[in-house]
Parts: structure tokens; sequence; C-alpha cells
């Protein structure tokens, strides 16, 4: 399927409820154009106006994970159909070879206030704010000293989305998807997901204890009950399937990962969304029986599945974009539609960041 500046794609097979399926393809950012070499990390999200922010890392002199990098964004006022051109939310050093990324932003319902973590060479936790929908941004805090432990080497928030608790006694709670890397006794690399989490509206910032074991970039949802569910591309003991934990105290400690066959990965990051009532929607790369076996599958096929018993199950899945695909971020308009931004391409997946609308009616009709 290609991945060109605009496409829209519209099955007439009519659903159960008469309407008509739609998907519609956007390109959003091209690499080597507007002045970047390659766009990749992708994030979305709508705030509470109703916006959609849409956050990228704009890599300058190449596609590497390090190097002169800076965090963007382009926004849309009209449901996702029109883009400002992309401006810069923070860079450093100017052409110095100082990486700006993984964002993770979220929304207090309570304020409006947008919160955007992100990391400064995997090493330092910085957090911004907007509290003019995504306007303009305030200078950034460093807050590695509550949000990293001292033996980490590596850290990252996201890349994706953080949520606010709904729920229970941590009802308001921020909560933002992260993961880390440290140094055992041994003196091997350990690496796992955790939560990084705001109880005061985002004035100050903790950590939960790590999700154990070999968890990395993960993506989380509050389920009905008020318990949480973490989704996880697996590092450590890596079977080919997403990783899940559970925790009953608003994300502070955590369940053991377990894998989950239904979800295979090639070691990637995906996508979580909570789409209300029970519903949720996974996106990520799925090269099917080409994984079997292997310690990392190829990046290709990007999908997008359904389960409506928060995770139990995963009966519906659509092929979003044939062949090259990686990162993607999941939203949700209170209309119902969604927007998947994605990496893609036909010979690489850092060819561009294309975003796809759609709505359940497409995901659940047949191909």
């Amino acid at each position: 399927m290609n991945c060109g500046p605009i496409i829209a794609l519209v099955c007439f097979t009519a659903s159960l409820l008469g309407e008509v399926p739609v998907l519609e393809k956007t390109a959003l950012w091209t690499s080597g154009q507007d002045g970047y070499h390659t766009y990749r990390i992708p994030s979305l999200l709508v705030t509470g106006k109703g916006s959609v922010l849409a956050f990228c890392e704009g890599r300058k002199t190449g596609s590497g994970d390090h190097g002169d990098v800076d965090l963007i964004m382009k926004r849309s006022t009209d449901g996702g159909r029109t883009w400002s051109p992309h401006f810069i939310v923070h860079e450093e050093g100017r052409e110095a070879k100082i990486t700006i990324g993984n964002p993770c932003p979220v929304v207090d319902a309570e304020t409006g206030t947008i919160w955007l973590p992100f990391n400064r060479d995997n090493k330092a936790v910085f957090i911004t704010s907007s509290s003019d929908d995504g306007l303009t941004w305030s200078t950034p805090l460093d807050i590695s000293a509550s949000t990293m432990k001292p033996d980490w080497t590596w850290v990252a928030t996201g890349p994706g989305i953080g949520i606010q608790l709904k729920n229970g006694p941590h009802i308001g709670r921020l909560v933002i998807p992260s993961d880390h890397k440290r140094q055992t006794p041994s003196g091997e690399a350990e690496m796992n997901s955790h939560m990084m989490f705001s109880d005061d509206g985002g004035q100050t910032w903790q950590i939960s204890s790590p999700i154990q074991a070999g968890g990395n970039e993960c993506q989380v949802i509050e389920r009905a009950d008020g318990s949480l569910l973490v989704n996880t591309r697996m590092q450590g003991d890596f079977k080919g399937h997403r990783g899940i934990a559970t925790s009953q105290d608003g994300g502070l400690t955590w369940t053991d990962i377990r894998q989950e066959p239904q979800l295979p990965c090639p070691r990637c990051q995906g996508s979580l969304l909570d789409a209300g009532v029970g519903t949720l929607i996974f996106s990520n790369p799925d090269p099917g029986a080409s994984l079997a076996g292997k310690e990392k599958g190829p990046r290709i096929n990007l999908t997008v599945r359904l389960s409506r018993d928060e995770g139990a199950s995963w009966p519906v899945a659509r092929l979003l974009h044939e062949g090259p695909a990686a990162y993607s971020s999941l939203a949700r308009l209170p209309d119902g539609t969604v927007f998947c931004l994605y990496e893609c391409g036909e010979k690489t997946f850092r060819e561009t960041l294309t975003l796809a609308r759609f709505d359940l009616n497409w995901l659940t009709s047949e191909p």
C-alpha cells in the first residue's frame, strides 16, 4: 500500500449499522523535507478543546536514534483534516548532537493543561507544559531527581501518550508510561518498564516500582474497575509477543509481566488506546509467521486490533499498512473517530509519518 501524501480509501461494504466504513490517510511528515533528514517516534494527543496535536522527533542529519534531534509538533483544529506547519517545541545546542525526544503528553482534564515529558540523550527527564491548547510551551524543567534512580544508565518516557485516572482513590492522577535500563551488581544490563506519575496536577512527579521483568517501551490504560493495564514491548525473555501486567494501586506496584500470545510483536513499540465501554484498540507491526522462533522479526505490516473485553481477547485485526512499518500512536475524538500516526514506507519504515483516520466500522468490517 502506498504511503503517499494523501490517500483516501473508502470501503463500500455496509456494516451491521448500515454505515459506510471509511479509511483516510495523509502523510504528515516526509523524510528529507522541511529541514530534517528523518522524522520518527510519533505521538498523538486530543486536547480538552478537541484539537489534535501530533509530536515527533525531527532528526536533523541522519536516521539514527542519537544525534542532532529536535522535538517538533503540528496542530489541527478541525478534527485532523488540516494541519499547521510544524514548529519546534524544544531543541538544544543548535547543531550540537543533543537528542531531544520520546514525547509522551497527557492532558489534565481539570485544568486543561497539557503536560509533555521528554528525554535529553536518554539520560535525563524533562517536562514542559501548555495552558493554551498547544500553541505555546513553557520553559522545560529537569525533573530527573524525582523520576530516575541513581543506578539507571538509560531512561525513556513513552513514547506515545499518558493517561489521567478517572476512578478510585487515585482519581486525577497523571500517569506516564516509561522504561529504564540499569546496571546490575553482576554487571549485566537490566531493562524494565515503569510509570511516572503526579498527584498534584503535574507540579511534582514520582516513579513506580519497576514492572518485572524485561519490559521496554509501553502504554497504559485504566480499566472499568480502576485497575491499570500496561502493554509493553519485550526486550528480555523475548518470545515474539507483547508483555502484559496489571496494577491495583494506581500504577505504584505491578504484577509480573506475562507475554500475551494474541499480540505478536517484532521487538517494536506499539500503541494502546481506551475507546470506552471496555473497548481497547491496539496497533503495532505484525510480521506474522516470519516471527516464529526468531530473536527479532521484521518491522512490517502495521496492524490495528480491537478488544471489547478490556484486552482479554483480541478477535478483530485489520491491516493498516502492508510493507515496512514501525512505531505508532493512537488517539480518538469525542465523536468516535480514531487516528493512528505511524512510521511507514515502501522500502523502509523511515520514509513518512502517516496519519490514518478511521472509524470502528472500518476496523470491524471485512477487508
